[in-house]
């Protein structure tokens, strides 16, 4: 029988973080996920070209069995590649015991159990939060970020396992919450997306550049990489045009070390009444 949870979840855009003394430090190194529609031929060439980038990549792969067989052709052509990043658990951590793996999405404590018990070393947290993402709205699943990254961090952590906090992160401040709610990474998509580095499809128009920014669950990515939407499913993201930004160092944020040992969080949002207002 349905019920409500009573318990109060927030999301990012509702709390604030208390002002307390912290350490800082600074550190420009980022891991990246591959999605799943590379061939190999694009990542041999890509390993060719750039060798010593290929520690901070984590391989994709989705939950049919010619995705896991590309998966295991890339990690065996291409060994220095030790993350593995997965749609679930499945039997891909027991058949790949020599890679880190990342497995999600997923929102509860429960789950998160479950998927380090069946061998996932990573759990992505969060379903729908993301900028491009339309799950919530379409299917009415998904639980405020913030607290789906409270709970999961704890009961991965019980475990020996980590998290990310995957979307929901639409400013620098948004990532300081991440972490300092115990996320041990933090995924992101839109704050990124843009830049010279993101892949996305360039046009120009008036003589302004912008970039193509779209979920991996849209209507554009399944017609780009799939040859459409499957009759079984919909489309569960949209495609945005995301002004030009350059190259992407000038705005990776800091690294916080131990902000979580040091957070509390106050239930304060930032004032909006000027938020439609042009600024000079």
């Amino acid at each position: 029988m349905p019920h409500i949870d009573n318990d109060v979840k927030r999301d990012f855009k509702e709390v604030l973080l208390r002002p307390k003394h912290s350490t800082v430090l600074c550190e420009f190194s980022l891991l990246t996920a591959i999605h799943k529609h590379y061939s190999l031929h694009q990542w041999q060439e890509f390993a060719g070209q750039n060798p010593d980038c290929l520690e901070y990549l984590a391989a994709s792969s989705g939950s049919g069995s010619f995705d896991f067989e590309q998966l295991e052709q890339i990690l065996e052509a291409i060994p220095q590649v030790k993350y593995i990043c997965l749609d679930v658990a499945k039997g891909c951590t027991e058949a790949l015991p020599s890679h880190t793996s990342m497995a999600g999405n997923v929102v509860t404590g429960e789950m998160v159990e479950e998927l380090i018990l069946s061998g996932a070393d990573i759990i992505k947290v969060g379903i729908g939060p993301g900028s491009v993402c339309t799950t919530q709205k379409k299917t009415g699943v998904g639980c405020p970020q913030l607290s789906a990254v409270m709970e999961s961090a704890d009961s991965a952590h019980g475990l020996k396992g980590h998290v990310i906090s995957d979307g929901g992160g639409s400013c620098p401040g948004d990532v300081a919450k991440a972490f300092g709610a115990e996320a041990d990474f933090v995924m992101l998509g839109g704050v990124l997306d843009g830049h010279s580095e993101s892949g996305g499809e360039l046009m120009e128009r008036d003589g302004k550049k912008y970039e193509l920014f779209y979920g991996m669950s849209s209507e554009m990515a399944m017609k780009k990489d799939t040859g459409g939407v499957a009759e079984y499913r919909a489309s569960e993201g949209k495609t945005v045009e995301v002004p030009f930004k350059g190259d992407v160092e000038h705005i990776i944020p800091a690294k916080l070390k131990e902000l979580s040992q040091r957070t509390t969080f106050i239930s304060q949002q930032v004032n909006s009444i000027f938020r439609d207002a042009r600024s000079t």
